[in-house]
């Protein structure tokens, strides 16, 4: 009997169950079905994969095995908090697999359904608790004889907020069915979960726990390794891929020695990393959570046996009060404690020859996304603005104008406030390496709103995976997304493949050199071209306050 039940009370949508067909078998068993006569199957032998630790079940929607909230790593809870990750606990039978699993306890992002980012981004959040080491996968084949090289994606939301699908952009449906991948999304712990260093007051017991959240994912990665050729991939040609915060953790999951050998491509979009938090900062932080509990050193396993909820509440108050009295604003976030992550900068030092691809897009930080006020601002008015970040505001502004000469003042406060000096410093970096390094910048505006969010923040994540269809409220839909969606899907799946984001859809993409500046501009006409926005960054860095 086909297991509908359980699935609909999670996914209504998804049980589009029609007749009845005549199935087909593979070589491994698994029935297999044509697509125009059902859209989603779940049964007995349908999507049933193996893992070290026990079958799990999914389901088969137009022709993909999915597969949610598989645990990787055992529940963060009690004992756990603060702890590297321990493994799930074996099960006997097959575990169902079908619906994503708890995001790590988090503050929510703005969730009025007034907001504009709600309609913008419709953050997705389910089941929020420290049973969180969950991943899913997406995967158009099972031990079908197939090495699909496999893609594993590291959500943003900083290293404080998120989930691994967060955005409906992140799913892996359209990108495994039409690129012929296996496309991984995981969840670990954030904030004072993952990052809380406890070691000044708490010894060699806490060393690790600035970093747990890190160790999470080395964790996911070390399972993929483990268990990932049962779902079609191929162990051997792994890429990591992050957004935002997510493209933060790629730079650090690349400098981390417990890493090395489980990932063997890197794509950051929109984040960087060549160093992590300051160690002495850290354990600053770690004591005054202690002072704000009313704990003394000897005490701190206290800290592990509140309730969560109590516990998030607890650090976000002495995160608070600390960083007004510090004058730091780092907050939780990996620590740099030579245990775990390198202390300085981490990308010195060592050689690598694992292939990078790091893209930003031009308006990260729009500041009138939500602010239609700031349409038709003046020049004027932008140094006003710029007045509190550097020293002479239009110095910078005069750079950007030359570089962008019809760029609006709005557009270039977007630039002075969303410039790529940390893409291009983690892109140094890797080149001092000996690691191959591409660039990208990303130009293509969203119509939505009067056209005013432009290339924002984020709306790139869809353009990659092949999802402009899922988030229509990115991009407005149609031909235009869809096209570019195309050349950029198959420059990174030629990137998973062979270490060069190629597609005969973009011209040669040439790698990046400090000296050459190499960089694709992604739009609707695609280009290749040097270090644009050079002049201004330099002006940029020589005027911070």
């Amino acid at each position: 009997m086909i297991e509908q039940f359980p699935i609909m009370k999670r996914f209504p949508l998804l049980c589009l169950l029609a007749a009845a067909v005549t199935a087909s078998c593979s070589g491994d068993g698994q029935r297999t079905y044509p697509v125009s006569k059902q859209q989603i199957y779940i049964g007995e032998d349908i999507a049933v994969a193996e893992t070290e630790y026990g079958k799990v079940r999914g389901y088969m929607l137009h022709d993909v095995y999915c597969f949610h909230g598989i645990p990787y790593g055992a529940s963060t809870s009690g004992e756990n908090r603060f702890m590297p990750p321990q493994p799930p606990a074996s099960w006997e039978g097959v575990r169902p697999a079908v619906a994503f699993g708890e995001s790590a306890p988090q503050e929510y992002y703005d969730r009025r359904p007034e907001s504009y980012y709600m309609f913008t981004d419709h953050w997705n959040y389910d089941m929020m608790g420290e049973d969180c080491l969950r991943l899913n996968v997406w995967t158009s084949g099972l031990k079908d004889g197939e090495k699909r090289p496999v893609l594993v994606w590291l959500h943003g939301g900083g290293f404080a907020k998120g989930n691994g699908i967060e955005q409906d952009g992140y799913n892996g449906e359209n990108i495994a069915r039409r690129r012929g991948i296996v496309f991984c999304s995981i969840n670990h712990r954030l904030n004072a979960f993952g990052f809380t260093d406890l070691s000044s007051v708490g010894g060699e017991k806490y060393r690790h726990s600035g970093n747990v959240g890190m160790l999470d994912i080395v964790a996911a990665l070390e399972w993929i390794r483990d268990n990932i050729e049962n779902f079609g991939g191929d162990p051997s040609n792994v890429t990591i891929m992050g957004q935002s915060g997510g493209g933060s953790k790629v730079c650090m999951i690349s400098a981390m020695p417990s890493a090395r050998g489980l990932f063997h491509k890197g794509v950051a979009l929109s984040g960087d990393a060549v160093r992590a938090n300051d160690a002495a900062y850290s354990a600053k932080l770690g004591e005054a959570i202690l002072a704000e509990a009313g704990l003394e050193p000897s005490q701190v396993d206290s800290l592990q046996r509140m309730p969560w909820e109590e516990y998030l509440a607890l650090a976000m108050r002495a995160q608070k009060k600390f960083q007004g009295t510090s004058g730091y604003r780092a907050g939780f976030a990996p620590v740099g404690n030579d245990v775990d992550i390198p202390s300085g900068y981490f990308f010195e030092g060592w050689e690598s020859d694992v292939p990078m691809l790091l893209c930003s897009t031009f308006h990260e930080w729009n500041p009138n996304r939500d602010n239609p006020e700031y349409e038709d601002i003046t020049f004027e008015g932008v140094a006003e603005k710029l007045a509190g970040t550097y020293k002479d505001p239009m110095a910078v502004i005069d750079g950007y104008r030359e570089v962008f000469p019809d760029a609006r003042p709005i557009e270039i406060w977007a630039y002075a406030v969303s410039h790529r000096y940390g893409m291009i410093q983690t892109a140094n970096a890797r080149c001092a390496q000996g690691a191959p390094v591409y660039m990208g910048w990303f130009g293509w505006e969203s119509p939505l709103f009067d056209g005013r969010h432009r290339a924002f923040h984020c709306i790139d994540i869809s353009f990659w995976l092949m999802n402009t269809d899922r988030m229509v409220t990115h991009n407005g839909g149609g031909n235009s997304p869809y096209k570019l969606s195309m050349k950029m899907s198959e420059a990174l799946v030629n990137f998973m493949k062979t270490g060069k984001p190629s597609s005969r859809r973009l011209p040669e993409w040439e790698p990046y050199t400090p000296e050459n500046g190499n960089v694709m501009i992604l739009n609707n006409k695609s280009y290749m071209t040097s270090d644009p926005d050079k002049k201004a960054r330099e002006i940029v860095e020589n005027n911070w306050l």
